[in-house]
């Protein structure tokens, strides 16, 4: 099989690439390799793999780049990673995440419909439940108020999937990711910041009172969920939940980092911030029941994991 996957050398793309590579697909990578964060760090996720991939750096955005992709390969599926990230960069230039997350979802899906490429992964977010009074967040609750332009946009791209899937027979999976994390992941996430902070000697700036919760997801069962979804056929739509299924606030985060690190945080308090929601809490029973996804690696557990990975890149560039 081969695959496109945008935003390949992200954090979530990269491992999915080397799973995909793994099992002995062949994988080609699309990423405008942006600045939201430095470019090297992304060009490190995909260094082990490098010759074994096929990288095109661009925009999708760029619709004849992406026409001229499609045609000169015979893509099975394609794995929408790409997008601007980020609740709160969205607010200040929400322009920018309008025009790369909803034009830039809509050329890929224009030209999967061109060239016959009949099965689409699409990456959502739990930010388009906005302000959900119910927990667990279920993929039937109406979404009638998201609060964030970022939100908006995955809420959109959803939309367009669904059209398309009706309209011209692609089958689209839309996954609503839960704050993933694990190695390579962002460095402007909480628990990069706040591990790479603590270890520097530098405080952690703690935003509200610290009961904002969050449902952390480890990337190994993000990854799995991934997988599932790319050979799920039972419909030509379909929403699902992946995340870790169980809530950790972000005081209790800032303490299992502590622990794990065996350091105390400097804390330095800052006012809620404008879009972002109080919690999330993913309800992941339809993905269990229609994709076997069964998350296992709980927060601790995959904190660990984290911070060993940091230590041995701190010691590699030592």
């Amino acid at each position: 099989m081969h695959y496109l996957v945008t935003g390949g050398a992200g954090f979530i793309g990269s491992h999915l690439v080397e799973s995909l590579l793994a099992d002995g697909h062949s994988v080609t990578v699309l990423d405008d390799f942006n600045d939201y964060y430095d470019p090297a760090i992304k060009r490190a996720n995909l260094a082990a793999v490098r010759d074994r991939i096929g990288l095109i750096e661009g925009d999708f955005r760029d619709e004849q780049l992406v026409d001229r992709l499609f045609a000169e390969n015979d893509f099975d599926t394609v794995v929408h990673l790409g997008a601007r990230a980020g609740v709160r960069p969205s607010i200040s230039d929400p322009r920018l995440y309008l025009t790369t997350n909803i034009d830039g979802t809509f050329n890929l899906l224009e030209a999967c419909r061109r060239t016959g490429v009949d099965h689409f992964i699409f990456a959502s977010s739990s930010s388009v439940y906005g302000v959900n009074k119910k927990v667990p967040f279920a993929e039937s609750d109406p979404i009638d108020r998201t609060i964030s332009p970022y939100a908006a946009t995955k809420f959109a791209g959803e939309q367009i999937c669904s059209n398309y899937s009706h309209l011209f027979g692609i089958r689209c999976v839309c996954l609503r990711f839960f704050t993933v994390f694990g190695p390579r992941q962002r460095p402007d996430l909480a628990i990069a910041k706040f591990t790479n902070r603590i270890l520097d000697g530098r405080p952690i700036e703690r935003y509200g009172d610290g009961s904002t919760a969050r449902d952390y997801t480890y990337i190994d069962d993000i990854i799995a969920g991934v997988r599932a979804a790319i050979d799920y056929d039972r419909a030509p739509y379909e929403v699902f939940n992946l995340g870790g299924s169980r809530t950790t606030t972000l005081h209790e985060l800032i303490a299992i980092i502590e622990e794990e690190l065996g350091m105390k945080a400097g804390i330095v308090e800052k006012p809620d911030q404008p879009g972002d929601v109080p919690r999330t809490f993913a309800d992941v029973a339809k993905a269990g029941r229609l994709l076997g996804y069964h998350p296992t690696t709980g927060p601790r557990e995959g904190i660990r994991k984290y911070i060993a990975w940091v230590r041995e890149m701190r010691a590699a560039h030592a």
